[in-house]
């Protein structure tokens, strides 16, 4: 993101399929976020209707969507000027 965004280096955009799972994937990581490595989100909204869950950790941002939510909001395509770093499955095991 810095090429053409002041306030962090990194969007991590991923989807759940509904808002019980989105606050599950979100669960995951701030725990792991937390415990692993001491870290802890400036700030965090949308946990309370789970269609985007957006968490401020700086030098990333997470963002959790419905699928609804992500194609509604298109991050991608606002963003579509920054280069995407691809992640394997695997990498997030």
């Amino acid at each position: 993101m810095r090429p053409v965004c002041t306030f962090t280096d990194f969007f991590v955009i991923a989807t759940g399929r509904n808002p019980r799972q989105t606050a599950a994937i979100w669960d995951e990581v701030h725990g792991k976020l937390k415990r692993e490595h001491g870290l802890v989100p400036r700030g965090v909204d949308g946990e309370r209707q789970g269609t985007w869950i957006l968490a401020d950790y700086l030098d990333v941002v997470l963002h959790v969507f419905t699928p609804e939510a992500r194609a509604f909001y298109r991050l991608e395509e606002l963003w579509g000027d920054v280069p995407e770093v691809a992640l394997d499955v695997a990498a997030s095991a």
